[in-house]
């Protein structure tokens, strides 16, 4: 029995994890900010948090650090003291995707933490790259 090249390929890719293939463009939500009083709310926080496949817990710990601010999370949105601009947080939210999310080989998003002894390294699915994470992170 004889398979030709398209019907192999296709049965091997059905036995893949859902990694995102190269004609698919990962696009990270947008951070939406709201102000009460002097608070700062990021209203998509758990969605961005899904969106880049990492714990709420992480990414919070990581904003309120990198924002100087005290913060916590109230269902599915963190809530910030003192009025942070929107840009800053744009601008925090694309520096933990490019230090704890996207590959510095292939540049996909599609990595996981991976704990190697006491060292936690960023593992990248899709071309199998991986890098220590920093420590001073979250």
């Amino acid at each position: 029995m004889e398979l030709d090249y398209d019907k192999l390929l296709s049965r091997a890719r059905e036995g893949l994890e859902d990694v995102m293939t190269d004609d698919a463009r990962f696009v990270p939500p947008e951070p939406e900010v709201l102000y009460e009083g002097k608070r700062t709310i990021l209203r998509n926080f758990s969605d961005m948090a899904d969106a880049l496949r990492r714990e709420p817990d992480h990414f919070s710990k990581y904003l309120v650090q990198e924002l100087g601010t005290a913060g916590n999370t109230e269902g599915r949105r963190l809530v910030l003291q003192g009025r942070v601009p929107e840009k800053k947080v744009a601008d925090r939210v694309d520096a933990y995707l490019r230090a704890f999310v996207l590959c510095e080989e292939c540049h996909r998003p599609d990595t996981n933490f991976q704990r190697q002894g006491r060292t936690l390294v960023l593992q990248c699915e899709g071309c199998g790259a991986h890098r220590p994470i920093r420590a001073g992170g979250a």
